[in-house]
């Protein structure tokens, strides 16, 4: 048995992995991956695949980024890691000012990964109305296909049934508004209506149900497990004038689309102003470390921080995670920022999603809602077959390329560092794996 192989054995019979039906493994094998550099991973031969979806949307600026694994290697040799109850260090006050300046919000609430800053927005937002003398507020709303995590709480808020169905006699049963998925706009109607229509009925719902209503959270412009859903930004801004009409927070889950990823540092910028015009709560955590170390946070507002602060520790906000503000975690992200001052991130990231966008246009098989957000492109191929994403999957490996299709949705995701010869890998490998895939009907 070669070592590959060997490995591969090992991982099956030792790991759980994620998401994951593992006896799908039989016929899709595991990939075994032994390094990383810029938007490529190398398997154990050396064969290279160009990671389009950046690790599951952590990955900013690519693999083995000098100036962040420096960063790391640097606090490594002061500090690996401190209780943050009681203690604090130098770069968990930096980074918190940072976000601050960027938000606009004021205090940072730091956790291991995406779903935790889902629970403590949650939680610091019903516990917000208890200590206000409100304690009825208890109820949240969320999107038709939204997606926010999948521990109890961040199910409970997220409308995807292969995740959450299972689970249901465990989590609090919570309404979900229309999506304003452009998509699902009427012939005619464009996608600014629409979303003004999904609004209308967002208000209409929160007019009648604000006075149990804690808060409403939300996937700015783009909704990542439904397909990269994406809708126009009036949306956010007529519902932070509901949510403010009727007193109910509005919670940003920028996770996956925080960083640069929908154009703009920060998605709740497209409808005006700060972070801190549009959201209550802010949720970041995927690409805030570059895609180095687990850490996620929550940013509020000042108000929101008033009601805890009191003698009685019971109106603490009493939540806590070992390894919160990781001092590691935290050099990983302020070396991230570091990068988006230093360069035109986002300049750099806008002509190559116009590369990609004409490259997507001049694909000859049929496609339907092609679009973009910043430097997420999706569109739907034109197949009616329940094992397309799988097919696309395998077919893309065998190309070089890590896809990870949504049903029939393709998307790119890439990290922010490609080159003409991974964007022109990037065009071809697609293009040749649909092909193949739509021939596996």
């Amino acid at each position: 048995m070669s070592g590959n192989q060997d490995l591969l054995q090992r991982s099956l019979h030792a790991v759980w992995h994620p998401c994951t039906q593992m006896k799908h493994h039989e016929r899709y094998p595991l990939v075994p991956i032994a390094r990383g550099e810029g938007a490529w991973l190398f398997d154990s031969d050396g064969k290279g695949y160009l990671d389009a979806v950046s690790s599951w949307w952590v990955n900013l600026f690519g693999h083995n980024q000098p100036a962040i694994k420096e960063a790391i290697k640097t606090q490594l040799e002061q500090l690996e890691h401190v209780m943050l109850a009681g203690f604090t260090h130098a770069p968990v006050v930096e980074l918190s000012e940072k976000l601050s300046a960027l938000t606009g919000l004021g205090h940072a609430f730091y956790g291991s990964d995406g779903a935790s800053a889902t629970e403590i927005a949650l939680k610091m937002s019903f516990h917000y109305w208890r200590n206000s003398g409100l304690a009825q507020k208890t109820r949240f709303i969320s999107l038709q296909n939204s997606y926010h995590g999948e521990t109890l709480g961040a199910l409970s808020v997220t409308d995807v049934a292969i995740f959450k169905d299972t689970y249901a006699p465990l989590i609090l049963q919570s309404a979900h508004m229309p999506s304003p998925d452009s998509r699902l706009a009427e012939a005619g109607e464009s996608e600014e209506e629409f979303a003004l229509r999904c609004a209308e009925a967002l208000e209409a719902y929160v007019a009648e149900h604000h006075a149990e209503l804690a808060a409403f959270i939300i996937e700015p412009l783009v909704q990542g497990a439904a397909g990269m859903a994406m809708y126009h930004p009036v949306y956010l801004c007529r519902a932070r004038e509901i949510c403010s009409r009727y007193d109910i927070h509005l919670i940003a889950d920028e996770i996956a689309v925080g960083f640069g990823r929908t154009g703009t540092l920060f998605a709740c910028e497209q409808a005006g102003g700060k972070v801190s015009d549009i959201a209550d709560f802010i949720c970041l955590s995927k690409g805030i470390t570059g895609g180095y170390l687990p850490l996620s946070v929550v940013l509020t507002t000042d108000h929101v921080y008033q009601a805890f602060y009191h003698d009685q520790t019971a109106k603490g906000f009493l939540h806590s995670h070992s390894y919160t503000g990781n001092p590691l975690a935290c050099s990983a992200a302020l070396a991230t920022l570091k990068l988006f001052e230093s360069s035109d991130v986002l300049g750099n990231n806008h002509k190559t999603a116009q590369q990609l966008w004409s490259a997507v246009q001049a694909y000859d098989f049929p496609l339907r809602h092609i679009r973009q957000r910043g430097m997420i492109t999706a569109f739907e191929v034109d197949i009616n077959h329940p094992q397309f994403a799988q097919h696309c999957y395998a077919a893309a490996l065998r190309h070089g390329l890590l896809l990870r299709p949504i049903a029939n949705t393709v998307y790119w995701m890439p990290p922010y560092c490609l080159d003409a010869a991974d964007i022109e890998h990037l065009v071809q490998a697609t293009h040749a794996t649909i092909v193949e895939s739509m021939a596996c009907r």
